[in-house]
């Protein structure tokens, strides 16, 4: 659960506010100005700030300029019952996650510190993952003495600092993953996000929005809108695991976000651009898919610029002791 602080100066509002989010878990601290916030929030670490645009003296913006510069990885919420599109945008750009728009229902606030616990939970996630596999050179990441190893070492060496699409290929338990954190951490986007999904794990119904994210209202139940892994991915890497099981249509949508560098969010109306590095993985025969027409010839060209073939552990027995 999150470490929350309120900054409203209604003090009806932090009470409302901190009996519904501790009912949900989650630690809160209230203060009802900036000036009281901003020493705990330099000597304590945070999750969320929820912040009420208008101040006595400190105003929320000045507040979440200070917040990021104490804690640049609290995600910060501005409330404002005097919603415009400057303010908004201001917010934003200064670094806010969102904001929220007074009046509000509690089931609004209770969604969206769900969505942004659920992000952080992400990032991480991957965060552990990017340390794992950034051990001391002395310790192996890519266990195994063989030939195979050996090779595919040298290709993650070569293609780590391009940004060309990469496709991983190799039966379940190979190492896939493994190998495409190791190529991250080998590129020039290593201190940023690398986002991992599992295509075969998501249900069709919410892939799209998984990939894409979706704005607020774009379907029932999107009651706040939410990034997308690509969105979350950008200026890192996104690794496409088990790409083979994504439906037709929407390896269309990928090929175009993967061209272009920009994808339509579900219910938006105008795209948004990132900047991805893609590697895909897949254990199955993703030419002979095509022949089938279970899957695109053109998708297939644009990830398969760098193949990596990784054998099974019955083809390279010199890795058996090395592994156990």
């Amino acid at each position: 659960m999150s470490k929350i602080v309120i900054v409203d100066d209604e003090i009806k509002i932090t009470q409302l506010l901190s009996a519904e989010i501790t009912q949900e878990g989650h630690t809160v601290t209230t203060f009802l100005s900036g000036e009281e916030a901003l020493p705990y929030l330099e000597r304590d670490d945070v999750d969320i700030i929820l912040c009420d645009l208008r101040l006595g003296g400190m105003d929320g913006l000045e507040l979440l300029k200070q917040s990021k510069r104490v804690s640049p990885s609290t995600d910060f919420v501005m409330m404002t019952a005097y919603a415009s599109a400057e303010t908004a945008v201001e917010a934003m750009r200064r670094g806010a996650y969102e904001y929220l728009i007074k009046p509000f229902q509690m089931d609004e606030v209770t969604l969206l510190l769900k969505r942004i616990q659920d992000r952080r939970d992400l990032l991480s996630e991957n965060q552990a993952l990017r340390e794992k596999i950034s051990d001391a050179s002395s310790e192996r990441r890519i266990v195994g003495n063989s030939t195979a190893i050996h090779t595919i070492r040298e290709m993650i060496h070569k293609v780590g600092p391009s940004d060309a699409p990469v496709l991983v290929q190799g039966e379940s338990g190979t190492g896939k993953e493994l190998v495409a954190a190791e190529i991250h951490m080998s590129s020039s986007r290593s201190k940023n996000p690398l986002i991992v999904i599992n295509c075969a794990a998501v249900p069709e119904t919410l892939i799209e929005s998984e990939l894409f994210g979706y704005e607020k209202g774009a379907f029932t139940g999107a009651s706040n809108k939410k990034p997308g892994m690509f969105k979350l991915a950008d200026t890192g890497t996104l690794f496409l695991d088990e790409i083979g099981d994504l439906s037709l249509g929407l390896q269309a949508k990928l090929l175009r976000a993967i061209e272009n560098g920009e994808f339509l969010p579900l219910g938006a109306s105008k795209p948004v651009n990132v900047d991805v590095r893609i590697i895909a993985a897949t254990n199955q025969n993703l030419e002979e898919m095509t022949d089938d027409g279970k899957f695109r010839k053109d998708l297939l060209f644009r990830l398969n610029v760098f193949p990596i073939l990784i054998p099974p552990l019955r083809e390279r027995k010199d890795d058996i002791i090395p592994i156990a």
